[in-house]
């Protein structure tokens, strides 16, 4: 049991990292769309005479800021601090649908997909 633990922990702690490292990735190719639109609607607004055309850059500086925060900033921290708040405070949130589900449940289950059980 303490080694599937561990094993689990172990998948977990990739998966995070490969998010992770997903998120920064992303951020450069973001990061590099930002840069060019934001300079391309800052040059066609002056040209234009028209401030309505740096619009866009709005919903994408809030992009550009979140992803940033993912993956250089502390948001998974205050995630995690917010998850933690939520297990301690609000636990009834986390509860499953008809509770837990136990051994007599999964074979209910199984028996009624079973097409070779005969129920005696």
């Amino acid at each position: 049991l303490e080694r599937q633990l561990l094993m689990q922990n172990q998948m977990r702690e990739r998966q995070a990292a490969m998010q992770i490292a997903w998120t920064r990735e992303f951020l450069k190719y973001f990061g590099t769309f930002f840069g060019l639109a934001a300079v391309g609607l800052t040059a066609g607004a002056i040209k234009k005479k028209n401030p309505g055309v740096l619009l866009p850059v709005v919903p994408l500086s809030f992009i550009f800021a979140y992803q940033y925060d993912m993956g250089y900033g502390t948001l998974l921290q205050r995630m995690k601090v917010e998850a933690e708040n939520i297990m301690d405070t609000q636990s009834t949130l986390l509860e499953l649908p008809k509770g837990l589900l136990t051994f007599e449940d999964l074979e209910k289950i199984r028996r009624s997909q079973s097409k070779f059980f005969v129920e005696k």
